[in-house]
């Protein structure tokens, strides 16, 4: 079998017992869907493959593309409002999911045609060129480049660079301790808020990610946020809404900033309906009476719904429109200019706003 220009030692896997007479068998310990390969055989993400009865991470230094983006777009409200950051990703992921928005990078097989190339010190000192204040790994699952994303991580912090993880959370707690810690922040996609849903339509389960969060929130320095897409006649009743938002006030705490983002059809689910607006003014409106202090709208104009207000005194404090800030009014303490009370997150000097726009760039010469 031969090795693919782009393979890297992969770790998070064990040998299986060895039948007499026949290849190495493994199984991949980096998520819960334990794959168990033969010979030349590629995991569920694709990305992850049995070489000589050895694991490679078949897509380390090659990227899907690279694109400056409001810190906003991932989304993070909380940290380091207004910054940009330097986004990327692969191709693969470990979940299947049938409304997938990125299914042309997540889905990919064909990784020749999607990549260009970067070392982990070239995307850290891209970032320091292009003036971004962090990299994301973003687009697909950084959990299947989990190698790759981690030596970038590390090759960032030696240039002040933070680190940002988009992410469906579905990872062995082992190989969460490695990858969430050294990640500044991370925007987890809570898809639901039942097993049967992780089952039918992602291909995985609730409870891994459940894990994730917690040990996120409470183990880690890691800054959190949520994303729930929430999709017509799937997700989006009251009761799963409510019952998602009680979890996140009880099991993390009312300043986990929580975006509930509009659907619009694609993938293997096309033939639903976009997400109404008023379905996320209902979600937003449930999740504060559950006692969530940040409660977000996404992929849609929704001014209130973008903007940050102090959970004590009611003043918007950082107003947005889509991904522009309008108004900023918060002191590099992070507290509420007209009471004082702190407001969660990461915050620090706010100059000129990045804005709204979305750059792309190419590092292979880096």
């Amino acid at each position: 079998m031969k090795t693919p220009e782009s393979a890297h030692p992969g770790r998070w896997w064990h040998p299986l017992p060895i039948e007499e007479g026949k290849p190495v068998r493994i199984q991949c310990d980096l998520c819960p869907r334990d794959c168990k390969l033969h010979e030349g055989q590629r995991g569920a993400c694709f990305v992850r493959q049995n070489i000589g009865g050895q694991m490679v991470l078949t897509t380390y230094g090659r990227s899907s593309g690279f694109c400056i983006d409001p810190i906003e777009k991932k989304p993070l409200n909380h940290f380091y409002p207004g910054s940009s950051v330097l986004s990327f990703g692969t191709a693969g992921c470990n979940l299947a999911c049938k409304f997938c928005q990125n299914w042309d990078i997540s889905k990919s097989k064909d990784m020749d045609r999607l990549m260009d190339a970067a070392t982990p010190e070239g995307i850290a000192e891209a970032a320091v060129a292009y003036g971004a204040q962090s990299v994301a790994f973003t687009y697909n699952d950084p959990v299947i480049f989990a190698e790759y994303a981690i030596d970038t991580a590390e090759a960032c912090h030696l240039r002040n660079i933070n680190t940002v993880a988009v992410t469906a959370g579905y990872i062995h707690a082992e190989p969460a301790k490695e990858f969430f810690a050294v990640m500044d922040a991370a925007n987890v996609d809570l898809k639901g808020f039942t097993d049967e849903f992780y089952v039918k339509l992602c291909g995985g389960h609730l409870q891994p990610v459940l894990d994730t969060l917690t040990y996120i929130h409470h183990e880690t320095d890691c800054w959190l946020e949520i994303t729930t897409l929430l999709i017509p006649g799937q997700n989006d009743s009251a009761a799963e809404i409510k019952a998602l938002s009680d979890w996140v006030a009880h099991e993390l705490g009312p300043d986990v900033p929580l975006h509930f983002s509009a659907f619009h059809p694609d993938w293997k689910m096309d033939e639903l309906p976009p997400t109404p607006p008023s379905t996320l003014t209902l979600a937003r409106n449930i999740a504060m009476d559950a006692g969530l202090h940040y409660v977000y709208t996404g992929n849609v104009h929704d001014t209130e719904g973008d903007t940050t207000f102090c959970p004590t005194c009611g003043a918007a404090l950082i107003v947005r429109d889509w991904y522009v800030i309008r108004r900023y009014d918060l002191p590099e303490d992070g507290r509420c200019p007209h009471c004082q009370t702190p407001i969660a997150g990461r915050f620090g000097k706010f100059g000129k706003p990045f804005g709204s726009r979305r750059i792309p760039v190419w590092l292979a010469r880096r």
